[in-house]
């Protein structure tokens, strides 16, 4: 394992991403603050923080500690996640006043499993094509990579927590193309998910489905039927979102009026709007402006996920960049079609804006990853990249892994 600390290439540590991060996750504190106003907003902001630094260290640690090393022991990570999501069923299992039990409280600590379901699917699935890479064309891998999948999906679904669940089935429909599958079998697997789509498009606007619940089934009626009986009240913040958004018009009010009247402001008594409604925030802030500099940030982040992954020493790091710019990708575009109500109301944060420790701790550990990744050996100059088996010594048999991306 020192040895292969040693043979990093320092030079890439991509200080520039971490950097990018920071500055995302300040904004944040920041907007947390000014949703919380005065009564709750230095305490969010200072929660917010506490969460950055403990994301930090762990950054820090994960990006200096061999993702090989790690990945070793991914079959347990995937247990306990399961176990620990599972836990939130239990007297472990904490509401946070929400009336959904997405938390567990051990001891002192309460967090939220399925923020780190997320990442440890990303390390199984990233570990499990890595072995069977060599048989990546047959049916049997798919098949395999699903099932692994579709626990913890079916886990988190059960909460409920929607949204969650449909991160994971992100991430893993971009790891099995990414993995190479055939298109033999992709295609027909494609063809059969269109109507079946439709299908279940359909099913779920009934109002005694057996997939949604009651106020799931509402809010995506809805946001179907804006002009039907109640639909106000169920869009009230999405419509109060909007309205906030508007009314930053292209500089924002703080840049206006120093944020002198930010307790009077459109999104101040929106809920949630220090979370899944962030965005609120930024919009009435900072206007049309800051929304297209923080977006710019995070197509920052994500490219460099992306150029991680191209340039991986090997393909177990690249799929796990892989997996970690699709988390990011998918959160950042549905939370903001949330607030804009492009997508029927679902609670998902936008990562390193949104308030939660689980959320920021989760992310930085994603981060933590890509930059582990970026500062391995260079690639061999054979037919394929080097990953060791084992990291004792130096002397340690290589396995040739062909990446082809």
């Amino acid at each position: 394992m020192i040895n292969r600390i040693k043979q990093y290439d320092w030079k890439k540590y991509n200080f520039s991403l971490l950097c990018v991060v920071i500055v995302v996750c300040l904004i944040g504190a920041f907007c947390v603050k000014l949703a919380g106003g005065e009564e709750k907003g230095m305490a969010l902001m200072k929660g917010q923080i506490t969460g950055l630094v403990i994301g930090l260290v762990m950054l820090i640690i994960l990006s200096v500690f061999d993702y090989h090393f790690i990945c070793q022991f991914t079959p347990l990570y995937y247990i306990a996640g399961i176990l620990l999501t599972l836990a939130t069923h239990t007297s472990l299992g904490r509401d946070n006043d929400t009336d959904v039990y997405r938390w567990v409280k051990l001891g002192p600590v309460t967090f939220q499993p399925a923020e780190l379901m997320k990442i440890i699917l990303i390390l199984t699935l990233a570990t499990l094509y890595t072995k069977l890479k060599s048989k990546v064309d047959r049916i049997s891998t798919l098949f395999i990579a699903v099932i692994v999948a579709v626990v913890p999906v079916m886990v988190i679904l059960i909460q409920p927590d929607l949204s969650t669940s449909l991160v994971a089935v992100f991430i893993t429909v971009i790891l099995v193309f990414a993995a190479g599958t055939s298109y033999k079998i992709l295609a027909p697997i494609i063809m059969l998910s269109i109507p079946a789509g439709i299908a279940l498009f359909w099913y779920i606007q009934q109002p005694d489905n057996f997939i949604l619940r009651g106020y799931q089934y509402k809010r995506i009626f809805a946001w179907l039927h804006p002009d039907s009986p109640g639909a106000d009240d169920l869009n009230f913040q999405q419509n109060f979102c909007m309205r906030a958004i508007a009314s930053g018009k292209l500089y924002g009010k703080f840049i206006q009026d120093g944020g002198a009247e930010g307790t009077t402001r459109i999104y101040s008594p929106l809920p949630v709007n220090e979370s899944d409604f962030i965005w609120s925030v930024v919009g009435e802030e900072f206007g049309f402006l800051g929304c297209c500099l923080i977006l710019l940030l995070f197509a920052i982040i994500i490219f460099k996920c992306f150029s991680v992954a191209r340039k991986a020493q090997d393909f177990l790091g690249s799929m796990i960049a892989l997996g970690v710019a699709a988390m990011f990708m998918f959160q950042v575009f549905a939370n903001i079609c949330v607030a804009t109500r492009l997508f029927p109301n679902t609670g998902l944060p936008l990562p390193f804006l949104s308030n939660g420790l689980s959320s920021m701790i989760s992310s930085l550990i994603g981060i933590g990853f890509v930059m582990n990744i970026g500062i391995q050996p260079a690639k061999t100059s054979n037919a394929g990249f080097t990953m060791r088996n084992t990291f004792g010594s130096d002397n340690t048999k290589d396995i040739d892994i062909d990446l082809d991306l």
